[in-house]
């Protein structure tokens, strides 16, 4: 069976001896679809193409060239989620012991095979890959939850901020915040769920959000007294003077250059500090509203990058609030 048309190959085989790759194939190939190859080179290259349906490898030790632990270590790196096992003819031990110490196997199998003891161990291989397939599904749908989750609060503590700088019902600098960002787009940020489980990204995120709720305030008292003078025809020099060449002026409007920087607090992870410039923008829009204006964005699109153009409203034409809830279910 060798990689034919109509199925995906679930198990990879590498050994430079035909008859062994013949006797592999009339052995295992009943029970999963088999690709086959001569040499570590060769197991690379279907590694790569093959890597989405690939459950189980099982590589040869000694070959020409490179040794079958080079071609599972290179598995290990690569494509975690696959069976890894070893074979062999030779008793050399120390491969085995440092495959089996490095995590690049999970079973060696020495030649010659026993038939049904090799049917045996590839079987229980494949089931293994099918838990790994449902448990990597199953964190997946965790992950995807919790970066959603992650967002929302994220939203939530932006409200929280402008409520306690401006009193309750001023939701337009974080509607004129959450517009630019949902016209660029949010990459939702991953947890680590090896360093920190969720008490530990619930600490994270309080931490992160008080940061910048405290630069923030300051921020805003700084910008009220060092541009107090500034009418609406000159605003939109205040953000390119707090951005830090981020921002520049054409004509009416303000440019970022990048859009991601006007998302940094929605999408970076929760160890990261919010940068300074991040503040300024979300000081901005505070500093507007307390001056009577808004900022209104529109996406500007140069080939792959995405640009954020800003233009200076009245407040009393922003657009009408819509509920926090609306806002979170866009994001």
């Amino acid at each position: 069976m060798n990689d034919p048309a109509d199925t995906f190959p679930v198990i990879l085989f590498v050994d430079d001896e035909a008859n062994a790759v013949k006797y592999f194939q009339r052995a295992i190939g009943s029970l999963a679809p088999v690709i086959t190859a001569g040499s570590v080179e060769e197991g690379i290259t279907l590694l790569d193409a093959h890597a989405d349906s690939l459950a189980v490898l099982v590589s040869d030790q000694r070959m020409p060239g490179r040794y079958g632990n080079e071609l599972l270590r290179y598995a290990r790196d690569n494509y975690p989620h696959m069976v890894r096992i070893l074979t062999t003819a030779y008793s050399e031990i120390e491969y085995t012991v440092e495959a089996i110490n490095q995590g690049q196997i999970h079973r060696y199998i020495k030649k010659p095979w026993e038939i049904s003891a090799l049917r045996m161990e590839l079987q229980q291989a494949l089931e293994i890959a099918n838990l790994r397939k449902e448990r990597d599904q199953l964190v997946r749908e965790k992950m995807m939850v919790r970066q959603k989750q992650t967002v929302s609060n994220r939203i939530g503590v932006l409200n929280i901020l402008c409520c306690g700088v401006l009193g309750s019902n001023h939701f337009a600098p974080v509607e004129a915040y959450l517009a630019a960002a949902l016209k660029v787009g949010v990459c939702a940020p991953e947890p680590d769920w090896v360093l920190m489980d969720y008490s530990d990204l619930v600490a994270a995120e309080s931490n992160r959000g008080g940061e910048f709720a405290h630069a923030l305030l300051d921020r805003v008292v700084l910008l009220q007294q060092r541009y107090r003078d500034y009418d609406e025809s000159r605003a939109l020099e205040v953000l390119v003077d707090t951005m830090d060449g981020q921002v520049s002026l054409s004509e009416d409007s303000a440019i970022f250059g990048n859009g991601r920087h006007v998302t940094e607090y929605l999408e970076s992870p929760s160890y990261a500090k919010v940068s300074s410039q991040h503040v300024n923008w979300m000081a901005f829009l505070v500093w507007l509203h307390i001056r009577g204006w808004s900022l209104q964005s529109t996406l500007v699109e140069q080939g792959e990058m995405r640009q954020v153009s800003c233009q200076v409203k009245p407040l009393r034409e922003a657009a009408v609030s819509a509920p926090l809830a609306a806002w979170i279910e866009q994001f």
